[in-house]
C-alpha cells in the first residue's frame, strides 16, 4: 500500500540549522517561512524557436511570446494540446534553456543561466537506481553544496521523507517500491533543498487513476502548508482544477496564452471532495471549450 501524505510530519528543517534539544525532547524543525509579498516570478514576453537539425535556415517556433507573473504561495497550472510547448516553458524558466526573446525574471532580478531559486519535478522521475531512497533525497543537496550532508541536512533529508510519507522506506531502492511512491521520492527531492518555486512537468502522468487521484489529494495540504510557488504542466483538466489557483489555457504550436481562468473555490481544499463543488464543472468545461478546437 502506498504511505499517506496525512500523517506525514508538517514541518522540515532548513538547511544549515539545527534541532534544538529540550529537556531531552527534539524540537520541531521550523516551518518553510514562505516568501515576501509581492512578485515571486515573471516571465516576460518569452518567445523560444529550434533549428530542424535538417535544414539549418528552418526554425521550429515552439513558444511565442508568452508573459505572465506568479505570487510567493501561488500555484499555477499551464495547460494545452500535447506538444504545444509548455515543457520548453517550464525548461526556460528552470534556465535548463535559454529563451530566443524575453526574459525570465525572479524576484525582480533577470536570470542569467540556471534558475537557483527552483527545483524540478519531472514526469519520468529519474531516480539513480543504485541509490536507496533516503540517498536519492539526499543527492539534491549533494550537488547543491558539493560535499557530504552534515547533521542538520541529514536531519532535514529524514524530515522531508516523513513529510511526504516514506519514513520506513529509506533503505529501499528505487526498483522494489511503487510509482505512486516514486514519484514521492521525487517531491521529497525537490522538496528537501527549500526552493521558491517548484517547477512539475506532468508529475503524475504515468500512473493509474487511482494512485494520481490519491496524489493530487494528499498535494493539496502538503502545498498549502509548504507555501511553495508551484507551476504545474498537466493535460488533465479535473487536475488542472482541482490543484491551482489559476489555470493557464495555452494554444498550439507555437504556444501563445489563450486564457488566464481564475479558480475562486475554497482554499485549503481538505475535508471535502472539491470535485462536487458548484464551480467545478463550470471550469472544468470553460477550459475544455477552450481546449477542444485546438486539438483538432
Amino acid at each position: 500500500m502506498t504511505p499517506s501524505l496525512r500523517g506525514a510530519a508538517h514541518k522540515v528543517v532548513s538547511r544549515g540549522q539545527t534541532k534544538e534539544v529540550a529537556n531531552g525532547n527534539v524540537a520541531e524543525p521550523p516551518v518553510y517561512s514562505g516568501h515576501p509579498a509581492g512578485v515571486l516570478l515573471e516571465v516576460d514576453h518569452v518567445s523560444k524557436g529550434f533549428r530542424d537539425p535538417t535544414n539549418e535556415r528552418s526554425i521550429l517556433r515552439v513558444v511565442d511570446d508568452v508573459s505572465f507573473e506568479m505570487k510567493p504561495a501561488e500555484f499555477v497550472t499551464l495547460i494545452g494540446p500535447s506538444g504545444c510547448g509548455k515543457s520548453t516553458l517550464l525548461r526556460i524558466i528552470a534556465g535548463l534553456i535559454p529563451a530566443s526573446q524575453g526574459s525570465i525574471y525572479v524576484h525582480g532580478k533577470k536570470l542569467h543561466g540556471l534558475n537557483d531559486d527552483c527545483a524540478f519535478v519531472f514526469q519520468h522521475v529519474g531516480l539513480v537506481p543504485w541509490r536507496n531512497v533516503e540517498r536519492n533525497v539526499a543527492l539534491s543537496l549533494e550537488l547543491n553544496n558539493h560535499r557530504r550532508l552534515n547533521a542538520a541536512e541529514k536531519d532535514a533529508v529524514h524530515e522531508t521523507l516523513r513529510m511526504v510519507g516514506l519514513i520506513g522506506f529509506e533503505k529501499y531502492y528505487p526498483y522494489q517500491i511503487s510509482g505512486g511512491m516514486q514519484q514521492r521520492v521525487g517531491i521529497a527531492r525537490a522538496l528537501v533543498t527549500e526552493p521558491r518555486l517548484l517547477l512539475m512537468d506532468e508529475p503524475f502522468g504515468a500512473l493509474d487513476a487511482q494512485t494520481r487521484a490519491l496524489l493530487q489529494d494528499e498535494m493539496v495540504p502538503l502545498f498549502s502548508r509548504l507555501k511553495v510557488a508551484t507551476v504545474f504542466v498537466t493535460h488533465d483538466l479535473d487536475e488542472a482544477v482541482y490543484l491551482s489557483d489559476r489555470v493557464i489555457v495555452m494554444t498550439r504550436r507555437p504556444t501563445k496564452i489563450q486564457e488566464v481562468i481564475d479558480v475562486p473555490m475554497p482554499t485549503p481544499r481538505t475535508g471535502y471532495d472539491v470535485r462536487t463543488h458548484p464551480k467545478f464543472s463550470e471550469l472544468r468545461n470553460q477550459i475544455w471549450r477552450l481546449l477542444r478546437p485546438e486539438n483538432l
